[in-house]
C-alpha cells in the first residue's frame, strides 16, 4: 500500500511524486521552483521630459515550474521502470499538476524542457523536469457547481369579493451564487440545457455592476450549450461553435468575492437548466 512522503504531496497527472509506492519505490520531491509565484509583464511608457514612467496594467506571465527530486528503489529494474514512468508523466499535452497544501491547488501544465535523470548507484536516481502552466493561476482542486431551472411564478390571484383577498406573487428558481475564495479573479463556465428560447444570463457583482450574456437562438430538448468565459468560447453539443450568437460581456469573479447569477428565457420550460461552475484561484 502506498505511503505518503513529506507534508506537501505533489501529483503530476496520475503519477504521485511524494509517496512510497506499491513497488517499494520512494518518490521524493526536494524542490518545487516556480510554484510560489509566476513572473509579471507590464509595458510602462516613459514620461517625456520627466522622471519615471506612466504606469501600465500588470499581468501575470506564464508559470514555468521545475520539479526536483529523487527516485529510491530496491532493485535496478524497479528504478528503471520508475524512470520510464516519470518520463511518460511529463506529457506534451495538458496535464494536471496538483500540490496538496492546506488548501490543495492545481495548475494545467505541459512539458517545456528536458527531463534530466541522473543515475546514482545501482538503485537510485535524481531528476529535474520543467513544465509550464500557460494559465498562471493556481486553482482549487474543488470544483464549485451550482444549478437552477428557469424562474417560475406562482400566486398573484385576486378574488373579486367585497373585501378582495390577494395571494402574493412568488418567484422561485432562476438564481444562484458562485464564490471565489482566492487572491485573483476566476472565470466561470455556464452550461445551458434546453429547451430554452433566447436565454439570457445576468451576472451581478457585489458593487452592483452587471455583466450580461445573451444567446440569440433556440435550444431544443437535448441541446447543451457551454459558455466558457475564460476561453471566450460558446459550444453547442460539444462540437459546434455558436460564438456568433452570443453578445454581452464576459464576467469574472473577483478575489475573495462572489457573483450573483440569474437567468431567463422567452418561454418557461421546466426541463431547462442552467449550471455554473468555477474554481477559486490564487496568484
Amino acid at each position: 500500500m502506498a505511503t505518503q512522503l513529506g507534508s506537501r504531496p505533489v501529483t503530476l497527472g496520475s503519477l504521485q511524486l511524494s509517496i512510497s509506492d506499491d513497488s517499494g519505490v520512494d518518490w521524493v520531491v526536494t524542490d518545487l521552483q516556480g510554484w510560489s509565484s509566476p513572473g509579471v509583464r507590464a509595458e510602462a511608457s516613459p514620461r517625456q521630459a520627466d522622471h519615471g514612467s506612466w504606469p501600465a496594467p500588470v499581468y501575470l506571465d506564464a508559470r514555468p515550474i521545475t520539479i526536483v527530486g529523487s527516485i529510491e528503489a530496491q532493485t535496478e529494474s524497479a528504478r528503471d521502470a520508475a524512470v520510464e514512468q516519470l518520463i511518460a508523466a511529463v506529457a506534451l499535452e495538458d496535464t494536471i499538476l496538483t500540490v496538496a497544501e492546506s488548501i490543495p491547488k492545481q495548475v494545467t501544465v505541459r512539458r517545456s524542457g528536458d527531463v534530466l535523470v541522473q543515475l546514482e548507484g545501482p538503485y537510485n536516481a535524481s531528476y529535474s523536469l520543467m513544465v509550464t502552466a500557460y494559465d498562471p493561476r493556481r486553482y482549487s482542486t474543488t470544483l464549485q457547481t451550482q444549478s437552477t431551472g428557469l424562474p417560475s411564478v406562482t400566486g398573484g390571484l385576486t378574488l373579486p369579493i367585497s373585501m378582495p383577498i390577494s395571494f402574493a406573487t412568488t418567484i422561485t428558481g432562476g438564481a444562484f451564487t458562485l464564490i471565489n475564495d482566492g487572491s485573483i479573479g476566476t472565470r466561470p463556465v455556464f452550461t445551458v440545457q434546453g429547451p430554452a428560447v433566447n436565454p439570457i444570463i445576468v451576472c451581478t457583482h457585489p458593487d452592483g455592476t452587471v455583466d450580461q450574456l445573451s444567446y440569440a437562438a433556440t435550444l431544443v430538448l437535448g441541446d447543451t450549450l457551454v459558455i466558457d468565459t475564460a476561453a471566450h468560447s460558446v459550444t453547442l453539443n460539444g462540437t459546434v461553435s455558436r460564438r456568433r450568437y452570443l453578445s454581452g460581456s464576459w464576467p469574472e469573479i473577483g478575489p475573495t468575492s462572489s457573483l450573483a447569477v440569474q437567468w431567463s428565457a422567452l418561454a418557461y420550460d421546466a426541463a431547462a437548466l442552467l449550471t455554473g461552475t468555477c474554481r477559486s484561484a490564487w496568484m
